[in-house]
């Protein structure tokens, strides 16, 4: 793995958020078109990403989402986000979502970067608790059970492709 002193990942403020809103929904709409299974389905425009992270701002300007952004050469090229939201008896916990790396960014760390900082802003905010879910079988898997998280199980058929085929999802915590 090489990351270079170019790299860099930030929690967006507000400001920056909309900033980087047509940047954020770029990246969310080359993983849809590369055909993560992150909640979309073909075919997803740049406006609908933009939307989606329109949404997403309005929630972290109301303290219920973290977003963070990885930087490489001052470009972003990544993003992850923490749901603080959460019912009232788990106060405790958070939630790890929407973890996107460009595809012309990928094998340079950016999301085992990105997952750790996301693991440190969960912190400062107070959270012990943090789940996700992954498809099955994708190299996001190998990242988090080698960043330490626990594997809960597999629900099979979860979710689909963005191409409608159905994909099995696995289910992680970590204790922070």
């Amino acid at each position: 793995m090489v990351v270079t002193e170019q790299t860099e990942v930030r929690r967006l403020g507000v400001g920056d958020l909309r900033d980087h809103l047509d940047a954020l929904a770029a990246v969310l709409v080359d993983c849809v078109e590369g055909g993560a299974s992150v909640s979309y389905m073909a075919p997803f425009t740049h406006d609908d990403a933009r939307r989606a992270f329109e949404g997403w701002a309005d929630e972290a300007e109301h303290g219920r989402r973290l977003i963070l952004a990885a930087f490489a050469n001052g470009e972003l090229v990544g993003t992850v986000q923490v749901i603080l939201a959460v019912p009232p008896n788990q106060p405790h916990r958070g939630e790890i979502a929407k973890l996107l790396v460009h595809r012309a960014a990928r094998r340079r760390g950016l999301a085992r970067l990105l997952m750790e900082h996301a693991e440190r802003e969960a912190r400062a905010e107070g959270k012990t608790l943090l789940v996700l879910d992954t498809v099955t079988g994708d190299p996001a898997e190998r990242l988090y059970q080698r960043l330490g998280w626990s594997t809960v199980g597999v629900i099979p058929g979860y979710a689909l492709y963005p191409d409608g085929r159905p994909c099995d999802t696995t289910v992680f915590f970590k204790v922070l």
